[in-house]
């Protein structure tokens, strides 16, 4: 496409988001960069490239680009719900609040959009708001891994239910496979409950995963927490 339309903003900012799928970082930048001199209008480059500024550090840009994306187009959900991640980092939670607010006013339906107020709100110590956040996700997306985690450490670390929080772990495993902080977390509940043996397969599987993933600091954290618990 870009060799036929060299001139096609829409074209680099297709390839940004291959290339960051697949781990080139700068190269998506590049395309970005390439597509917004092309298109100063396009509000999904400048949030694509918001994005993948978060994957490298950058806060500050990330959050500059998700507000001139928000600029140009003020009914961009996910610019909204990007930008409320980033301000959650950065401490501003009520920042974050209220961006999490207007993606879901914006899309009611968006089950990301509602766990990441639910981790806000968590963060505020609104734990009634936090569950109501993650049920909801949940049920707009029963297949939602990262939900299923995050209602698992709120009922594993705020209620201590170690039943209900497994049951949790197990379904966000079940839906990522390679969902390597489940494990651990799933792993530390077995061994609260006594139960050594699934302990120490769950923080293996971790180390495992983390090590295919390159990740080598917390494939190392998990092979001394192995050390421990052997």
């Amino acid at each position: 496409m870009i060799r036929l339309q060299p001139n096609n903003a829409e074209a680099y900012t297709n390839r940004g988001l291959a290339r960051s799928e697949l781990g080139d970082k700068q190269g998506a930048i590049a395309d970005y960069n390439r597509a917004i001199r092309l298109q100063p209008n396009l509000a999904i480059a400048y949030n694509n490239r918001g994005v993948t500024r978060l994957d490298l550090g950058d806060r500050k840009g990330a959050i500059q680009d998700f507000n001139r994306a928000i600029q140009l187009q003020p009914g961009y959900a996910k610019a909204y719900m990007n930008r409320g991640v980033v301000r959650n980092e950065l401490g501003d939670k009520k920042g974050a609040i209220e961006d999490h607010n207007r993606a879901i006013q914006l899309q009611p339906n968006d089950a990301v959009a509602y766990n990441n107020r639910g981790v806000t709100r968590l963060d505020l110590g609104d734990r009634k708001g936090a569950i109501e956040d993650f049920d909801q996700a949940i049920r707009l997306k029963p297949n939602y891994a990262k939900a299923y985690y995050n209602r698992g450490n709120f009922r594993f670390l705020q209620l201590r239910d170690a039943k209900a929080a497994l049951a949790d772990y197990d379904q966000a495993i079940r839906f990522k496979p390679d969902f390597a902080e489940a494990y651990i977390n799933r792993g530390l509940v077995y061994e609260m409950l006594g139960n050594r043996k699934s302990a120490i397969a769950d923080i293996q599987k971790a180390a495992d995963l983390f090590q295919q993933q390159g990740d080598t600091e917390n494939y190392q954290k998990m092979t001394q927490l192995l050390e421990k618990l052997r």
